[in-house]
């Protein structure tokens, strides 16, 4: 093999297309991830398939979202995420163990592997020379039924480093940097494989940290070589024998090039409300601060939390604020409940909270009205925090630490000598909160345990040749999944119940009047500006619309994740050919495509205004096949039955 990193790993994985940028393959995949937001459904999708066992070579449930238990519905679902991995042979990761990307990189991710996860921050992995790929909860029950998984062949962005971080200076401070060049959708259709000299000064909690926010820049994934340092990373994780070194060819050609000098980086900060948003500290400093959040997938690790707790030692916590510490895994909690470090972090005020992703996905720890946050999260959407009026900063853990000392927000250099972090020569390993699979035999005795809040799956019918119906809405640049279905302790708990979520479809617009006129007028058209469908991977944002009736979204562009769940459903994805005809429809126009045949040219006919639209799609055949018979669920069940 020659070529860079991404062209190795899917030339052994591509089952049907060509390598050519923007066509269509078919990818194996050897490994998913699910986790409790959108694990109830995949599995209810996975059963619905028909299919007795996972058919991939390692497939794990993570409990990590939706570990409050205010009332029934979280338990319930946690007994059937739990019952489903025993009955269908997956790897069962019970609450309290730590988040589903902190743990799948401490204990299961392997260079040279594909995993597909039902959560738009499964690239952590490509720290680790994994060709990780967030999903809907749908392409995730798909894969674990054997069937490929398709994607756009994507290009191949190197991002060269060069020279080494300064002290007070980390991993999250890069991926800022590259936000700051390219923004949030400048990674559509692309890897960003991360090459160059600097890389051996990166860690793998480093490089998975860059990975896992590659996610905001839109970008299909990102990736690092599987080198010296990823082999010492998996020796001191007792995992030395999945090691494969996977570095890019000399004379790899890359479609573009960014170079990043990191000894020239300093600290870095992107502002409410988006992760696009990137200043320096320096910039920013000074500004009143009411919370500081450490954790999330991006900077849980021990490696991240060692900092704060030395940066932290004998100090106190500033007395405007509060401070929040949400450690990645149980091993990180072990490590530093033994090195005395998690001491540190008690005796200056902060908060410990639970192994989980906890305020990240608005599951406690809001802050108060018009609150300024300061987190080390990778989102800062609107109301993501549970509070629709803070403002919400990200930033590095050395920042955090220097922001919760001095209560506003500071740039870390300011306090002086780093705390360079300790790191253990040996990991401690401890994997009985990892239930294993059931051998077949007894797997096949075993039973699901539905609760009460488990809603049988929708039915959809096939589509007609023709859409009709009004414009529901029309909705600006940038929507993101949270916009769609808000995340958060009231919501997320209905995931599994599909009638009952769909009341919280787009609450936050017109008045929060959406749903009740999505019904009275029999569905209709969803009409909206760029990048629509940003963030999270949850396929709710595409399911309960279509329970709604949405026929079809039409838009300026769209986010490759949300895109997929669309079709995934049923529901048609356009783009106007012409941007500006996005000002030539207004909500409550009566509107009528045909799409009997997808490969002609698509046109809407705005029978208010007496219009005509040109439409585009980037549908393969397989695509519209999918959409005409109603979602990929009944296509996968007649491809499986035939």
């Amino acid at each position: 093999m020659s070529g860079t990193i991404t062209e190795k790993i899917l030339k052994q994985h591509i089952v049907q297309g060509n390598a050519v940028i923007g066509e269509e393959v078919a990818l194996k995949i050897d490994h998913t991830l699910t986790q409790d937001a959108t694990g109830t459904m995949s599995y209810l999708q996975f059963i619905a398939i028909g299919i007795d066992r996972v058919k991939t070579e390692l497939s794990v449930s993570f409990l990590d979202h939706n570990t409050l238990q205010t009332d029934f519905k979280n338990p319930d679902d946690h007994l059937f995420l739990q019952s489903a991995a025993a009955k269908y042979g997956l790897y069962y990761s019970r609450p309290g163990n730590g988040i589903c990307h902190q743990v799948f990189v401490e204990r299961f991710a392997q260079p040279g592997k594909t995993l597909i996860g039902s959560d738009s921050h499964t690239p952590t992995s490509g720290g680790m020379g994994c060709f990780a790929i967030g999903a809907g909860g749908l392409d995730v029950a798909a894969a674990m039924a054997g069937q490929a998984i398709r994607i756009k062949y994507p290009k191949v962005v190197g991002v060269k480093l060069t020279g080494k971080l300064s002290d007070w200076v980390s991993a999250k401070d890069v991926i800022l940097e590259v936000l700051r060049r390219i923004n949030v959708k400048g990674g559509v259709g692309k890897v960003l494989e991360y090459i160059g000299p600097g890389v051996k000064n990166l860690s793998v909690p480093d490089r998975a940290t860059i990975a896992n926010m590659g996610t905001e820049t839109g970008s299909t994934t990102s990736i690092f070589p599987s080198d010296e340092v990823t082999k010492k990373f998996l020796e001191a994780q007792g995992r030395g024998e999945q090691w494969q070194e996977i570095m890019p060819d000399e004379n790899a050609q890359y479609d573009e090039i960014i170079e990043i000098d990191l000894s020239e980086l300093e600290p870095m900060v992107a502002l409410p409300h988006s992760p696009g948003s990137v200043k320096t500290v320096r910039e920013v400093a000074g500004l009143k601060v009411d919370q500081v959040g450490v954790g999330s997938c991006t900077n849980s690790s021990l490696r991240d939390l060692k900092v704060v707790a030395n940066a932290l030692k004998g100090k106190t916590v500033a007395t405007n604020l509060h401070m929040t510490v949400s450690p990645g895994s149980r091993q990180v909690v072990e490590h530093l409940i033994d090195s005395g470090e998690m001491k540190y972090l008690i005796q200056a005020g902060a908060r410990i909270l639970e192994n989980a992703c906890g305020p990240c996905v608005g599951m406690g720890a809001a802050p108060c009205s018009a609150g300024v946050s300061v987190r080390t999260f990778n989102r800062n959407f609107k109301g993501r925090s549970g509070t629709k009026d803070a403002q919400v900063y990200l930033v590095s853990p050395e920042t955090a630490a220097a922001t919760a000392l001095t209560g506003v927000l500071t740039d870390p250099r300011d306090l002086g000598e780093y705390p360079e972090p300790e790191m253990p020569e040996k990991f401690f390993v401890n994997d009985n909160m990892i239930i294993e699979p059931l051998p077949y035999e007894d797997a096949k005795k075993a039973n699901v345990i539905y609760g009460p809040n488990i809603k049988p799956l929708p039915t959809f019918s096939p589509l007609p040749d023709v859409l009709k119906g009004e414009a529901l809405i029309k909705l600006g640049d940038n929507m993101t999944t949270d916009d769609i279905i808000p995340a958060g302790a009231k919501i997320l708990p209905l995931r599994s119940n599909v009638p009952e979520i769909s009341k919280y479809v787009l609450e936050a617009f017109d008045n929060g009047n959406f749903y009740k006129r999505a019904l009275e007028k029999n569905g209709g058209f969803i009409i909206a500006g760029d990048n629509y469908g940003q963030g999270s991977s949850r396929e709710h944002a595409a399911l309960a619309p279509k329970y709604l009736g949405i026929k079809a979204v039409i838009v300026k562009s769209f986010a490759r994740i949300h895109l997929a769940n669309l079709i995934n459903f049923g529901i048609v994805p356009l783009t106007f050919e012409n941007p500006s005809d996005y000002d030539k429809i207004e909500p409550g126009d009566s509107l009528e495509i045909e799409i009997g045949n997808l490969k002609s040219e698509v046109f809407l006919n705005n029978i208010t205004k007496g219009t005509k639209i040109k439409l585009l799609h980037t549908l393969s055949e397989l695509d519209a096949e999918i959409l005409k018979v109603g979602g990929k669920l009944p296509w996968i069940k007649k491809n499986i039955a035939n």
